[in-house]
């Protein structure tokens, strides 16, 4: 299920560091937040769709991985970025 281009583009510049910036862990876990979003609400739709439950659950893990390697090389970074997601309370 991909995300839309305008909205890609969207949040690759509003969470890159620099100017063409793609691959950052920033990045990519705000890239994979946007995605986990979308497919949550495909499955609140399509509650049986057992291979897409297991592609969120897959997303889920990469960016906890992430965020967990942004944790140890710098922390501050890392609160600012849960923060600006909104994903930890």
């Amino acid at each position: 299920m991909p995300i839309n281009l305008a909205n890609k583009q969207e949040v690759i510049e509003s969470y890159q560091i620099q100017k063409g910036d793609t691959g950052s862990v920033e990045v990519q876990t705000a890239m994979l937040t946007q995605k986990i979003k979308e497919l949550t609400e495909h499955l609140k739709i399509n509650s049986k769709d057992f291979s897409a439950r297991r592609g969120l659950l897959m997303m889920v893990g990469k960016r906890k991985r992430l965020l967990k390697y942004l944790k140890d090389k710098d922390i501050e970074k890392y609160r600012t970025h849960i923060e600006k997601l909104g994903i930890r309370k």
